[in-house]
């Protein structure tokens, strides 16, 4: 057993401990039903945050051996997991725009030439490895392109209408059709697409896109198989929790929503507090939930970080580092995306001076190594702290065994003064400082500032 598999360990026993050791002090918000449960998540995830990869928009060349050479950069930035966006064929019958949508896929097995050849994505997995990272890719099980290669060997995976064509899932999705998500040789066909990738590639797992949509019995089945290969990572883009039963990780979306709706000045606080304790009450505490202020659906579709967020940008940064769960880093934030990136269109990023790279590996260094801040059961507990000033103060910790992460934010425009009701005075250490700080019962922030604050606490 390795040192971190006994350290895994010893945490999981502390976990029942600590329900008896912070009762007064860290309520347990989750549900304690017991449901079925899914596969444990790789250990290697239980500290892992997560890096979105847009191939098409990352580099000039937008290729997969131009994203391979910032491998590096991203290890000394702290990222532990890189998902890339799809990287198969793309189809062209009713495509939209002129190298159209990464989610028409027209052969599960191929790469995309746009983005190079199998060489090229072997060495990038090989090269994300060796650099102590993981890759997992985007896989789409509910459609295919008007012209996928299944649509000629195949025609009976797919839904018919009345008249036996094609169709779209939904309007707006044009240029897909729809899959027959209940035809087990698709399943099959679907199932073995995916074990190639991680029997001939090693990639690590996959994000589902609109996991949703496929019947919960084919990841179970898909997860199964992939497992019996190598231990993987799934990512499902849904918020269902029943998904968990096959799928390590969920999307905070309401959150995120919630989160949107509070830069345009449309949500309080209280909405925050409020999608907060849904998700506690949805969701078991080992369940992994993604944490974002941004992805390339919101990015691309609802608007930049300065667009979303104005000057809480880092606020909502910080609070997505911490809160719950895997915080998610999108290309291009390290350098203040301010762009709302073209989806059926060229439109590399402008990476320019990477004026946030700091921020972020201090935020992925502090989830990384503080225990509170660790994903699943292990994690520490949330607790919501009060002051006098709850419409514009947010504060709350993250309580661990032996270690805690404290958060205070003034989404305010104006220099807050506030006291606190429950707290915890006394010594800190300024994450971002690194040096020692004093919590007041009464304090001031500066407009649109935070603190993040840890402590450890020593055993005997």
């Amino acid at each position: 057993m390795t040192s971190f598999s006994k350290l895994l360990q010893m945490l999981a026993v502390l976990a029942v401990l600590s329900t008896f050791l912070f009762t007064s002090c860290a309520p347990d918000h989750h549900h304690t039903t017991e449901e079925a449960v899914g596969p444990l998540p790789p250990e290697w995830a239980v500290n892992a945050n997560i890096y979105e990869v847009n191939i098409r928009q990352y580099s000039p060349e937008g290729t997969l051996e131009a994203f391979t050479r910032d491998i590096p950069r991203l290890e000394a930035m702290g990222v532990k997991i890189l998902w890339l966006m799809p990287v198969h064929p793309i189809g062209e019958k009713n495509r939209k725009g002129t190298l159209g949508s990464y989610y028409s896929i027209v052969d599960y097995t191929e790469i995309n030439p746009e983005f190079g050849d199998k060489d090229d994505f072997r060495n990038l997995v090989e090269t994300a490895h060796s650099h102590g990272m993981r890759v997992i890719i985007d896989w789409v099980a509910n459609h295919t392109a008007w012209d996928a290669v299944w649509t000629e060997t195949n025609p009976e995976f797919y839904a018919t209408d009345e008249d036996g064509n094609f169709f779209p899932p939904i309007d707006d999705w044009d240029d897909v059709i729809q899959l027959d998500v209940d035809n087990r040789d698709m399943w099959e066909a679907m199932i073995s697409a995916m074990e190639y990738w991680v029997r001939e590639y090693n990639i690590d797992g996959y994000r589902a896109d609109v996991a949703y949509m496929v019947p919960t019995e084919f990841w179970i089945e898909a997860r199964e198989r992939l497992d019996a290969i190598k231990p993987v990572f799934m990512l499902a883009e849904a918020e269902e929790p029943e998904l968990h039963i096959a799928f390590d990780m969920s999307y905070t979306w309401d959150l995120a929503q919630v989160m949107r709706d509070f830069g345009a000045g449309n949500a309080t606080l209280a909405d925050i507090d409020t999608a907060l304790e849904n998700n506690f009450e949805q969701f078991h505490k080992r369940d992994y939930r993604m944490v974002f202020t941004t992805n390339h659906d919101e990015n691309s579709w609802q608007g930049s970080d300065p667009d979303l967020f104005g000057d809480n940008f880092y606020n909502f940064a910080v609070f997505a580092a911490t809160v719950w769960g895997m915080p998610l880093i999108y290309n291009g934030q390290e350098s203040g995306l301010d762009q709302q990136l073209e989806f059926f269109e060229r439109d590399p990023i402008d990476w320019g001076d990477y004026r946030y790279q700091d921020f972020y590996a201090t935020l992925l260094d502090l989830n990384s190594r503080n225990q509170a801040l660790f994903n699943g059961e292990i994690g520490g507990d949330y607790v919501k702290l009060l002051t006098d000033n709850d419409e514009n103060i947010f504060a709350y910790k993250r309580i661990g065994h032996h270690e805690q992460v404290m958060a205070i934010l003034n989404f305010s425009d104006n220099e807050e003064s506030f006291v606190f009701e429950t707290g915890d005075q006394g010594e800190w250490i300024d994450v971002f400082e690194g040096t020692s700080i004093e919590v007041a019962a009464t304090m001031t922030l500066p407009a649109n500032s935070y603190l993040l604050l840890e402590r450890v606490y020593m055993s005997h």
